[in-house]
Formats: C-alpha cells, structure tokens, sequence
C-alpha cells in the first residue's frame, strides 16, 4: 500500500507528543506512507516523570517520547523534527509547507496539544514542573503527605482543592484575591480542613520547595503548588483548516476523531480529551484507525467493490 503518484504521503501527522507518536505507530503497521512532523517537545517536558504509563509508570517525558520515536523504526513513516508551516486543501487532499518545501497528502491528522497560559505570578514559570504541578495524577504521589497549596479560586479552586486533599491532609486553598466562592463551598473546604488564603501574591522563590511570598508582606513555605492553567491551542492550523472549535477552543471531534473538514483527524489534548499520557495515545489510536479505515474504503470502492452488510445487521452497523 503506498501513497500513489499523485500524492507524496497516505496520511501525515502532525505533533509527536503520545497521540501523534501511536497514531503513526498505528497508521505504519497498516501499510500506509507516513510523514510525523515532530514540532518540538511535548507539553508534559517540564513535568519530571509520567504516571498512570502502562508498563512504564514514573518514566521521564522526554525518555517516553525517545521511545515512541524507536517504535516508529519497522515502518514506512518519515520523522521530520519540523512544524507544517502552512496547510492548503487540495481537491482529494492536502497541501502542508514543511520547511522551505511543500508535501501533499490524502489524509491529515492533527495532534499538535495545547499550551499552558500560566498565572503572571513571578518565579511561577521557573518552577513550572518542578514544585508547581498541574496533574494530581502525574505529581501527586511524589508529594503524598506533604505541605500543598492549590492556586485558584471560585469553582476549579475548589474543586482542585478537594481532590489534592486525597493526597495530603496538608492542603491550602490560595485565591491570590477574592475567592469567588460560594457559601457552600467554603463550608465544604472548611469541614475538610483546608484553609483559605484571599492575600494577593507578590512572588514565588525556593529551589527544593517553594516559598510564597504575599503581598502584605507574610510568607508561607510550601513543599508544591498546584493548579489548573488557562490553556490555548499550540497550532494555528486548525482554525486555519476551517476546523469547528468549542468554547474552550478545543477541536471538536466525533467518536472517531473525526473533525468537521472532511480528511482531516485531531487526536490528544487539542480536543479536550482527558490529560494524561494514555489518554492521549489511545485518542492517537482511535484516530489512526478511522483515518485508515477511510482509506480502506476508498481503494475497495476504486476497484468497483464494497463493505455489504449483513441481512442480520442492525441498522447503523457494516460499514464505516
């Protein structure tokens, strides 16, 4: 199975974070020529280990990533360690500008994630995933029973709150200004023992743990801060394609992938879909699968056959 002559690529992949990584993984052991745009490194680089990694629990991000990459090596896919600049649709296709070049493609699949919009707090930046963490999940068994704060307020403030609180008993709720909560949510972080802190922040310092410096001048000594980041997409090629995006901007996808430009997948934390690397790589899968499924279609219906169904088949079952 290769492109044909009329397109240089089956299918190209956009980001080589978990989804972009198993998507291309999939979509090469189904036969099918693949470009892998690798645009940089993951959005979990800062984060010290991954957790929640079947067979692989507490690995570096970036050895994880290394791996995925050595997994690519029995197949037809192409790594390139460059962004698709541009992307033109074609009439069956795709058009994408990598580097000084243009390489078309049937089929485009789109994992490029998110960016984090972190708080304008000084010295939170230097810390981002060091002492100051988003997932509970990934970084809070390193920080089990120790001395947390959750940075936030009104509802996700409090709900972060609540949940960093199976980890530790040892938690604080700082709002950096009015916490925007309802009477019943300080009732419920009351009866849970987690103070709340309204005092602006001035700065964050500390190496091995983290010191909060308020702007009244009082300070507080942390072992880590945790909290939910405003979030952007990374790419500008979704919006670009014409792609439909939420209120979130998130690109939205059906069960598939699918996304509302025909040809054209997304996979991984651009979709909203949960924020964790398995997450991620089964979203790339399930992606890789419609994509080529698509393809198999095509070239059964080019040779004047297709997929029938069952006498026996309820309605909506056979083919893709």
């Amino acid at each position: 199975m290769t492109a044909g002559p009329l397109f240089d690529y089956d299918a190209v992949v956009v980001g080589a974070g978990p989804a972009g990584l198993n998507a291309a993984v999939v979509l090469g052991g189904a036969r099918r020529r693949v470009l892998l745009l690798d645009g940089g490194p993951p959005r979990n680089t800062y984060a010290q280990n991954a957790h929640g990694v079947f067979t692989r629990d507490c690995t570096p991000p970036a050895d994880l990533k290394q791996a995925g990459l050595a997994d690519l090596a029995p197949y037809d896919v192409t790594v390139l360690e460059t962004p698709a600049r541009e992307v033109r649709c074609l009439d069956e296709g795709f058009a994408l500008r990598v580097e000084q070049r243009w390489v078309t493609t049937r089929r485009l699949l789109l994992a490029t994630g998110v960016r984090d919009v972190l708080p304008r707090i000084p010295g939170l930046r230097e810390r981002w995933g060091q002492t100051i963490h988003h997932c509970p999940y990934c970084d809070g068994w390193p920080n089990r029973e120790a001395h947390l704060a959750v940075l936030g307020s009104h509802q996700e403030g409090h709900h972060l709150a609540l949940s960093v609180r199976a980890w530790s008993d040892r938690v604080t709720l700082l709002t950096d200004g009015p916490d925007e909560l309802t009477p019943e949510q300080r009732l419920d972080l009351h009866r849970v023992g987690i103070p709340v802190i309204t005092t602006p922040l001035r700065r964050l310092t500390g190496r091995d743990n983290v010191t909060v410096r308020f702007q009244d001048g009082s300070t507080l000594d942390l072992d880590a801060i945790f909290l939910n980041p405003t979030q952007a997409q990374t790419s500008t090629l979704p919006a670009g394609l014409g792609c439909e995006l939420n209120e979130k901007s998130r690109v939205v996808v059906n069960e598939h992938g699918m996304t509302s430009v025909r040809g054209v997948w997304a996979a991984g934390d651009m979709t909203g879909a949960p924020q964790y690397v398995m997450s991620a790589a089964s979203s790339g899968m399930l992606a890789a699968i419609s994509l080529n499924t698509t393809l198999i279609h095509e070239s059964v219906r080019a040779r004047g056959a297709a997929f029938h169904k069952s006498p026996d088949e309820a309605v909506g079952v056979g083919e893709a």
